[in-house]
């Protein structure tokens, strides 16, 4: 289950990383308003916010007390260098931690501001704040870039386009019967207008 955790955090990490790489320097601090938060502003929070929860995450509670989270939204990060810096320490705790995980401890309880939770539980609940916080850094992305966004998934009125070219990349006979964008006939639960 380590693995696919791993894999899945990693994903996501990815993702954020491809979209740095589309902006410019000041397009990373760019703010569409004063209650809005900026790219970097947002990177600074999960990287907090990874460093509280998974550092000791067995033995300390993933709040630390030391942990300032009012602060994570000020900008301090004065540059490009130091948002990915600040983004690759806290995935590095992540990943730490991750390796820590065994089929023997996973259903441990470890707490989290003082409530109790099992460990697949915490990497659950974490996996689904970072990936959220990377949907506000995509977004963000996509109105700064506009139409000069590189879009890493099926492009807006595509999915057909992007079914077929898939398909044609499968042997014949991997191809499940019945395929089509929404279903495969090997599916318990195709409804009976697709299978044959």
């Amino acid at each position: 289950m380590k693995e696919l955790f791993i894999k899945r955090f990693l994903y996501y990490k990815a993702l954020g990383d491809e979209t740095f790489a589309q902006l410019s320097d000041e397009q990373l601090f760019w703010q569409p308003n004063q209650e809005s938060n900026s790219i970097a502003v947002i990177v600074k929070h999960i990287s907090e916010n990874l460093i509280s929860r998974w550092t000791d995450f067995v033995t300390e509670d993933g709040d630390k007390s030391w942990r300032n989270r009012d602060a994570e939204f000020i900008i301090e990060l004065q540059s490009r260098e130091e948002m990915l810096k600040c983004w690759e320490n806290g995935w590095a705790v992540l990943l730490e931690a991750l390796n820590q995980i065994t089929d023997g401890n996973i259903h441990n309880s470890i707490s989290i501001r003082g409530e109790k939770h099992t460990v697949l539980d915490a990497v659950l609940q974490q996996l689904a704040h970072y990936t959220y916080h990377i949907g506000q850094i995509i977004y963000a992305a996509k109105i700064i870039k506009n139409d000069d966004w590189k879009n890493r998934f099926i492009p807006k009125s595509k999915s057909g386009k992007h079914h077929s070219e898939m398909l044609k990349k499968q042997e014949p006979e991997e191809i499940p019967q019945n395929s089509s964008p929404v279903c495969y006939a090997k599916d318990p639960e195709v409804r009976d207008e697709y299978k044959n």
